[in-house]
């Protein structure tokens, strides 16, 4: 099972993989991730594209795209499938994936949109903390930690990011629903979208997109 996950930045598509990832036993690939190890490793590529996350840019489609689908060829990857989150961004990093997929046989089943409205994606992305450890995240305002500033999973120190702060959130926000935001008719003409109300409680979230991906990957 190869699955897209899109919606804006705090529309909890992180929270909502690893939801995906217990019931269905997938991998969750996230674009950040990759970002951060790559930048982690040293490699040329990871430090070109940790310059552009650090401004609340989108890192280049030529860049993003050989990243992930380097993640995406590894045999574990290949074995039990993927849930990507936070890739692709554009129609171009779209097209380039399904071509890149199809080389090996392989094709994206299903895409499911997070839908939230900008309003309640400042609130979110203002209330934002990510913990250093391994990058688990909470909201003060709807996931908040049980001890203030501490990841409850494995007690590392919470942090705002620079881009989940003022101006740059604006910016990320009118990023996607300039660009991104595209995705739904380039997999909506496909017949490959499931549009998914966000703006609810995690669990409820949670519990819809279960239910209606069983359905769509049992037609």
């Amino acid at each position: 099972m190869n699955i897209v996950l899109f919606g804006a930045q705090g529309s909890g598509k992180g929270t909502q993989a690893e939801k995906l990832v217990a019931t269905f036993h997938c991998h969750h690939i996230s674009s950040g991730d990759i970002f951060r190890d790559a930048f982690e490793d040293g490699s040329e590529l990871g430090r070109v594209a940790h310059s552009y996350i650090e401004r609340g840019e989108l890192v280049p489609d030529d860049i993003t795209v050989e990243m992930m689908l380097q993640r995406i060829t590894q045999p574990d990857i290949a074995r039990a499938g993927f849930i990507l989150d936070g890739f692709p961004r554009t129609i171009a990093q779209a097209k380039a994936l399904d071509e890149g997929l199809a080389k090996l046989g392989r094709e994206i089943d299903c895409s499911v949109y997070l839908d939230v409205p900008r309003a309640e994606l400042i609130k979110r992305l203002s209330g934002r903390y990510i913990c250093k450890a391994h990058q688990h995240v909470y909201n003060v305002r709807t996931n908040p930690p049980k001890v203030a500033g501490i990841c409850d999973i494995d007690g590392s120190e919470l942090y705002q990011r620079t881009d989940d702060q003022g101006s740059a959130i604006e910016k990320r926000l009118d990023i996607f629903f300039s660009e991104t935001i595209q995705l739904l008719d380039y997999y909506r003409a496909q017949n490959k979208l499931l549009h998914i109300d966000g703006n609810r409680d995690i669990d409820e979230v949670s519990a819809d997109l279960i239910e209606k991906l069983k359905k769509y990957l049992s037609r």
